[in-house]
């Protein structure tokens, strides 16, 4: 605030564990600068980080960042456009889950800024208000190694130098669970005493106990869902659960389950596929049908009133239809489906959802390009740990059938809940360790975290 008072420009990061209230900062940083008839920018490297934020949008969204990225890429912000202007005008901008951010988005943001500002200062001389936790999920490279992966993250960038950390370390979600606070950081931090490398053990009165494959999933559900066919019609009780997993295999084979169990009638929308630059039509529409793929909605969606699902696609970032959002559904009609918000400042806001073509990214490596027209949700009775990366989930299962693969995973499932007591894990171990407890790996990159 001195920096605003006083016309300054800085770069800040706002650094803390889960639930120390970062966000509470934030909000309060906007209402007082805005409070004052100034312009403040609040954006989010995740749609469920934006949606927490009033007024919202994520940094692609904001930034017109493009998705292929190099070492000196600009935005797409013609210097003439209102976009531009907004950016000329503003006091300070806010950027949540920066450290999820690719550091060549955020530094193209800076160059972007400089030319559109004219001032060769960091950011183009603006008072810039980043935050986040390193100890959770990286940047995500595809099929990166950890140089890659650790490459790509802020704390690599020549603006980290540049940039004053404030650190938040009481962790107030979960006051109430002193115990758990500590633990959730020796995990993140990667102190929490392990065997054979990286194999912790997780607290007995945390785990569910891994039998038979299709009795521990159900004893992991009723864990989570306790209740259900007394409870299925109250958006409150559905959307404060989840289970996380690793994989979209995983996710998927809960999903199916939770909505098997689901009573109501189920409603199937079937998406039209096709291979847009398939000339000799090697592959056939059934092939396409099959195909299941990260960030594109199935083939054959499964729904029913009340049932929760999750945005896949930015439709409309500034009235909270982000990449992440989680809705209630509330009714279907042959090419929309009717959803409330059920999270995020728009929380209870009724929408209608289309059916919308999708494609995937030139780095999903198919010799051909797939365009699949479909409603761009999924269930979320579970969804992958990476998805809920921003969220609070007061109850929280985990489900490892593999242990975690890449840095603050197990992290970042574990402190999505607010105590040990809502918060239960099914592991498979992945070999027999010869002691009491369960264990599974924790993954964390040393190189990222430093000083912390």
């Amino acid at each position: 605030m001195n920096h605003v008072n006083n016309d300054l420009p800085g770069v800040f990061f706002i650094d803390g564990p889960g639930g120390t209230g970062k966000t509470f900062v934030y909000k309060a940083l906007l209402a007082e600068v805005r409070s004052r008839g100034l312009i403040a920018l609040a954006t989010a490297s995740s749609g469920a980080a934006a949606n927490n934020l009033p007024g919202g949008r994520t940094a692609h969204s904001r930034f017109k960042i493009p998705i292929k990225l190099e070492n000196n890429s600009m935005c797409n912000i013609n210097k003439q456009s209102g976009a531009a202007e907004v950016i000329r005008s503003c006091k300070i901008i806010i950027w949540d889950e920066a450290s999820m951010a690719k550091r060549h988005a955020i530094e193209a943001v800076n160059r972007t800024l400089q030319d559109i500002i004219g001032v060769r200062l960091p950011f183009g001389g603006k008072i810039v208000v980043m935050g986040g936790d390193f100890r959770q999920v990286l940047p995500v490279v595809k099929r990166g190694t950890r140089a890659q992966i650790v490459d790509a993250s802020l704390r690599m960038s020549p603006l980290w130098s540049l940039t004053r950390v404030m650190r938040l370390t009481i962790n107030m979600r979960a006051l109430n669970d002193p115990w758990f606070s500590d633990f959730l950081l020796r995990v993140g931090n990667g102190t929490e005493e392990s065997i054979e490398g990286s194999f912790i053990r997780i607290p007995d009165s945390m785990t569910i106990p891994s039998t038979i494959r299709e009795n521990s999933i159900k004893e992991l559900i009723d864990a989570i869902f306790p209740s259900l066919q007394d409870n299925m019609h109250s958006s409150d009780y559905i959307i404060s659960r989840a289970i996380l997993s690793t994989k979209n295999e995983s996710v998927d084979e809960i999903n199916d389950q939770m909505i098997d169990n689901f009573v109501g009638e189920e409603k199937v929308y079937y998406s039209f596929d096709e291979a847009e630059d398939d000339c000799n039509n090697l592959y056939p529409v059934e092939f396409l049908n099959t195909l299941n793929v990260s960030g594109l909605p199935p083939h054959r969606l499964r729904l029913k009133v009340g049932c929760p699902i999750i945005l896949l696609r930015n439709i409309d970032p500034s009235h909270g239809l982000c990449n992440g959002t989680r809705l209630i559904c509330k009714g279907f009609q042959r090419n929309v489906i009717d959803a409330e918000i059920a999270v995020g400042q728009h929380i209870g806001k009724r929408v209608f959802l289309p059916r919308i073509p999708l494609s995937l990214s030139e780095e999903d490596m198919f010799p051909f390009k797939l365009k699949r027209k479909q409603f761009p949700v999924r269930l979320s009775f579970a969804m992958t740990i990476n998805k809920a990366q921003g969220q609070t989930i007061p109850h929280v299962g985990v489900y490892l059938p593999d242990s975690v693969f890449s840095h603050g995973q197990l992290y970042v499932a574990l402190s999505r809940g607010i105590s040990r007591e809502n918060t239960k894990i099914l592991v498979h171990m992945a070999k027999d360790f010869r002691r009491d407890g369960v264990y599974t790996s924790n993954v964390v990159y040393q190189e990222v975290l430093q000083d912390q």
